[in-house]
């Protein structure tokens, strides 16, 4: 990967991330307010959903930020890796199950069936993703493993 399209993926990471944190500190608690009308527990489980909803990103932006610095240092290819592959797998099944939260709290409400339903797929599809960075960091393993295997070869 050159340096150049890592450079860029960064600069598209700070900006999600500069637009999380105007999320969490402007749109949230506008959400809150205007669910003023709202019953309690759906005012609560719907800022909750976002809030939680909007760490996941957070958590997934920074570590493939520290992925592309293993990469630009070339040591991608390390045990070490596996740390914040795992916490993207876990990042995006949160985001899936949260999701799904979602959907259920906008059923028991006046939702359209129809939203529900989008919610619902948008969230299968995500666990799909993570079953996707699961296949992926065996691909990792196996990288890892032949390249140990090369590096201890006598030419």
């Amino acid at each position: 990967m050159g340096k150049g399209t890592i450079v860029t993926l960064q600069v598209v990471i700070a900006l999600a991330l500069a637009g999380s944190l105007v999320v969490q500190t402007v749109i949230v608690p506008l959400l809150w307010l205007d669910l003023d009308k709202a019953p309690l527990w759906a005012r609560v489980s719907l800022v909750a959903i976002a809030v939680l909803g909007v760490l996941t990103l957070q958590i997934f932006a920074v570590c493939v930020w520290m992925l592309l610095n293993k990469v630009r240092r070339g040591s991608i290819f390390s045990p070490a890796s596996f740390r914040f592959v795992d916490v993207i797998i876990g990042a995006i099944a949160a985001a899936a199950l949260l999701g799904f939260a979602l959907a259920v709290v906008l059923a028991i409400g006046p939702a359209a069936p129809g939203v529900v339903a989008l919610i619902c797929g948008a969230a299968f599809t995500l666990g799909g993703m993570a079953l996707l960075v699961v296949v992926m960091k065996a691909l990792l393993r196996q990288a890892i493993e032949l390249r140990s295997e090369l590096d201890n070869e006598v030419i």
